[in-house]
């Protein structure tokens, strides 16, 4: 199977995560494409291959030469909820001429490189695309799709001389969840790399510090006529607490090293009102002030209007594999050997977010993140030049042959 065909095939899964089941694999999805892709590593040559009932995935291509370092690729199986991923219907937009691409004309459905200027960087090329109303899912299915590729190419080349290679492919990475199951000891790879970055040259080593933070606020409720001096609506506490976070601190106005808080759900009547939020910064002590300054605020509201009104469940995620990548910076050294060697120029940045390499990395798996070509992930715009996911795939393959 050819590599643009294996894509196309891998997201016609449905694999959307969803952390309000608590179950792993959180959604039935995920574990019939783990079933698939299992085969599928049976089937291309790989040994050792294990699928558990967590979901999770590994297999071996065993060493051909002596002396070399077992290393690990790793890549998610789910697809964010912040997008459907039901039912996605890709096209190839072949040649892409640089001006705007409508992607659904009967719903005018558009996407505009007034908007999305990177486009414009893939001119003369073919980019798969959406019908404007699912995500595409090549974050990760791209990824995994590298992975098995380079894989397949390997087995069919034994005059390519390489050390073991472990693969392992995880769910619910999307919900933050995706290394809860991870056994890193029997992975027994070196060091790793995950292939879940976006656009073709990245490579990081540096991550947000994550946590969840849910906010709930009990009011009362009893008939506005009679309301005076009794109500207490948990809406409005809870629109105020919102607004007295920094307005400017919020995804939409940070970049680059730039922290922030999210609130990315409310649900509420008057009797009780959740909010809920991301934490992220990539400094640990601004990470941690920004914590406190949430539960500064339930504080404040409690105090306004009674103990008990509001209350806070704080959960870490996630920290910045910066702290356990620096000391074997060669893990990092050897991907920008390996770009340059393919013609890929490397473009060492922060993740605006995490990957499963995070925690692998705190868990005494050195795993920094590798561009998996994608862009626009999580949403409707998202694409994937054809061309960088065949220069990841060699990026593997050279990564694999470093001495």
């Amino acid at each position: 199977m050819n590599t643009v065909d294996r894509f196309l095939k891998y997201v016609s899964f449905c694999t959307t995560s969803d952390e309000q089941t608590h179950l792993t694999p959180s959604t039935p999805g995920q574990m019939e494409f783990a079933r698939y892709l299992a085969d599928e590593l049976r089937e291309i040559g790989m040994q050792d291959v294990s699928l558990d009932t967590n979901g999770y995935i590994t297999a071996t291509l065993p060493a051909n030469v002596d002396g070399q370092p077992t290393i690990g690729f790793i890549a998610h199986m789910d697809t964010a909820p912040d997008a459907s991923g039901k039912h996605i219907k890709p096209r190839i937009v072949s040649n892409y001429d640089g001006r705007d691409i409508v992607l659904n004309e009967a719903e005018q459905i558009v996407m505009e490189t007034s908007k999305f200027p990177e486009l414009l960087g893939y001119v003369g090329q073919d980019l798969i695309v959406t019908d404007g109303k699912t995500l595409l899912g090549a974050d990760d299915k791209a990824g995994i799709c590298e992975i098995v590729s380079a894989c397949e190419y390997l087995i069919q080349h034994p005059e390519i001389k390489h050390g073991t290679i472990r693969v392992g492919f995880t769910p619910d990475e999307e919900i933050g969840q995706g290394a809860d199951h991870f056994d890193v000891q029997r992975f027994g790879a070196d060091f790793a790399y995950t292939m879940d970055g976006g656009a073709i040259g990245e490579l990081e080593y540096e991550n947000f510090n994550a946590a969840s933070c849910t906010i709930r606020v009990h009011g009362v409720n009893v008939h506005p006529g009679k309301a005076y001096h009794k109500m207490v609506n948990s809406m409005r506490i809870a629109f105020q607490i919102a607004v007295m976070l920094p307005r400017w601190e919020t995804p939409e106005h940070t970049q680059n090293y730039e922290g922030f808080y999210h609130l990315i759900g409310m649900q509420g009547t008057v009797e009780e009102t959740t909010l809920t939020y991301i934490i992220r910064d990539h400094d640990r002590a601004r990470f941690e002030s920004r914590k406190r300054e949430l539960e500064h605020l339930v504080r404040k509201v409690n105090r306004e209007y009674g103990e008990g009104t509001a209350e806070i469940v704080l959960r870490d995620q996630y920290y910045n594999m910066r702290e356990m990548i620096e000391p074997v910076m060669h893990v990092v050294e050897r991907v920008e050997q390996a770009m340059l060697a393919v013609g890929v120029k490397p473009k060492v940045q922060p993740i605006r977010g995490g990957t499963d390499g995070a925690r692998l990395s705190f868990e005494g798996l050195p795993c920094p993140n590798i561009f998996a070509g994608g862009e626009n992930f999580h949403s409707r715009y998202e694409y994937l030049p054809i061309l960088s996911m065949q220069k990841a795939i060699e990026v593997i393959l050279k990564i694999v042959q470093i001495a």
